[in-house]
């Protein structure tokens, strides 16, 4: 019998985790809100078959990766390794072609079989940006400018650097492929079995690999930047000149590259040294030929996610969290009144905690535990005289407030 503990990769967010994970995700909705980006939720499991025809039949994720399943009435289900795929399927399956451009935000838990690790679990959370309809590279310059006031407002700006490069047309990803394997196929002995194979059907997805044999090899591979045509370099050169406007910093990084066909011009990742290896926190590119690819209609996107867990190990402020008010009651018979006054301050906007048991040091004590602002002490003689004793918290300074005067009085305290 399985013992009662997390499954082998999750774990239970609580207290200050909380916390961090709760303001990451609201300052990246606040800020895709800005750029005029609209929350989209799609479901956590869809037909495995969204998945594999996007992330290709020979990734790790397929291959390796996917918790899939089959469910009672014999279709094939997996829970969602990423959040792109769904949001495509979204916009073929709900005919919203129709509304392009498109600016989608979404948030969520993905599930992948990994080994867990720092800021790596198996289930784990995402937030992330997919801008459709748009083929000009203002699209472009737009997500990846989100991308980086969204880390700026987390407070992230001196820990994190923007790497990006270009993928070219597909003209150029045609002659660059033809490069790439008359270069790896001098060392074809020496590949990993899964790049053996990969040579053959997408030998990009070569340069993904994980293996090091695989990652010493194409260190010295050509690059991408030398098989670029003129259209390729112009939109790399407007994407690079909006940036600057945009007061987005950035280095090019001509080993960034996408290993799936669909990808095509810009691929960026915001990344850090402050988590060890795990150094990539949001990254993202164009893929013009997804949505195609799933059967759709042909429509350029692009788009970002970005790991909710690792930012939150990142983040030091996460915003200050409301001090409470603890209401007091003092003898068996204040606690009918005690509770109808919590639940006027709770309607005034007060964030309110009910005192339920023990002597009043043991419920003094816990108020300072949940660092209360401020105790409203009530015993029979009090309200019978119809007052309160209001006491400061952090001075510990007491004064009898008349009840009808509570709520003003405790205002003063925010």
């Amino acid at each position: 019998m399985p013992s009662l503990k997390p499954v082998r990769g999750t774990h239970d967010l609580l207290f200050d985790d909380v916390v961090r994970h709760r303001h990451v995700e609201q300052t990246a909705l606040t800020v895709a809100g800005r750029y005029g980006f609209t929350e989209i939720v799609t479901p956590i499991f869809e037909f495995t078959e969204v998945f594999s025809r996007t992330l290709g039949d020979t990734s790790d994720v397929v291959t390796k990766e996917m918790y899939t399943f089959e469910d009672r009435g014999g279709e094939r289900l997996t829970l969602r390794p990423e959040g792109t795929a769904g949001v495509a399927r979204a916009l073929i399956s709900g005919g919203l072609a129709q509304h392009l451009p498109l600016k989608l935000f979404y948030r969520g838990p993905m599930f992948r079989y990994e080994r867990p690790q720092k800021g790596r679990q198996r289930q784990f959370h995402q937030v992330g940006v997919e801008l459709l309809g748009v083929e000009k590279p203002q699209a472009d310059i737009e997500v990846i400018a989100l991308g980086a006031q969204f880390l700026e407002e987390l407070g992230l700006a001196g820990k994190i650097v923007c790497e990006l490069n270009s993928l070219g047309d597909t003209e150029s990803r045609n002659a660059y492929r033809e490069k790439l394997v008359d270069y790896l196929s001098k060392y074809h002995d020496s590949l990993s079995a899964d790049s053996r194979e990969r040579l053959e059907r997408n030998p990009l997805r070569i340069l993904d690999s994980k293996d090091e044999g695989d990652q010493k090899i194409v260190a010295d591979a050509p690059l991408m930047s030398d098989s670029l045509n003129d259209a390729s370099k112009r939109f790399f050169d407007d994407l690079l000149k909006g940036l600057e406007l945009a007061g987005v910093v950035y280095k090019i990084n001509p080993r960034l590259v996408r290993g799936l066909d669909y990808y095509c011009h810009t691929a960026f990742e915001f990344t850090t040294d402050a988590l060890g290896a795990q150094g990539t926190v949001l990254a993202g590119g164009r893929y013009d030929g997804l949505v195609s690819q799933m059967g759709g209609p042909e429509t350029p996107g692009i788009g970002w996610a970005a790991g909710v867990e690792r930012l939150s190990m990142l983040v030091e402020n996460a915003g200050d969290t409301a001090r409470p008010v603890v209401v007091v009651p003092v003898g068996g018979e204040a606690g009918d009144k005690a509770l109808e006054i919590t639940q006027q301050l709770r309607r005034a906007g007060f964030t309110v905690d009910l005192g339920y048991s023990g002597n009043l040091g043991k419920r003094m004590k816990r108020a300072n535990a949940q660092n209360a602002r401020a105790a409203v002490l009530l015993g029979e003689d009090e309200i019978a005289r119809g007052v309160a004793t209001v006491r400061d918290m952090d001075t510990g300074e007491q004064a009898e407030v008349p009840l009808t005067s509570l709520e003003g009085h405790l205002g003063r305290f925010y």
